[in-house]
């Protein structure tokens, strides 16, 4: 699997591959009709092809004298499935950063209000200046 995921990843590194790709999406092409719409020979054309074709990606039967290349949808389960399960780990990984960051900001709120001791603080002799009040004071307008 995981051979057969780098030759499919390493056919859609080319941006013309990835084009053709999308086109093939739409609908089966022969590769004359692929080669319209790049300016590139009709060679050119066929060694991507054959590339995507090496991946897995595209398939190409005769049907009388044609030779119509089709897109192979089953390689995009391979690469969803691929893709997300390292989108669910991910995901549950910045779901525990946001618990610990949550519990952080909880730890901090509690302990800016049970540092500070109101018993000994008169408000007519409120000193602007004093740290303990300033620190408290920029940590709150942060939230």
């Amino acid at each position: 699997m995981a051979e057969d995921l780098s030759r499919v990843f390493a056919a859609l590194a080319d941006p013309t591959r990835r084009d053709m790709v999308a086109r093939l999406a739409a609908g089966d092409s022969t590769v004359g009709q692929l080669a319209t719409a790049y300016d590139v020979s009709l060679q050119a054309v066929s060694k991507h092809l054959k590339v995507l074709e090496r991946s897995g990606l595209v398939s190409r039967s005769r049907d009388a004298q044609r030779r119509p290349v089709h897109l192979e949808a089953e390689v995009f389960d391979l690469m969803t499935k691929w893709i997300e399960r390292y989108q669910r780990e991910a995901q549950e990984r910045y779901s525990r950063l946001d618990t610990l960051l949550a519990s952080m900001n909880d730890d901090d709120s509690h302990d800016d209000y049970s540092n500070h001791d109101d018993s000994h603080h008169d408000e007519s002799h409120h000193d602007e200046s004093h740290p303990s009040d300033n620190t408290i004071r920029r940590r709150g307008a942060a939230s």
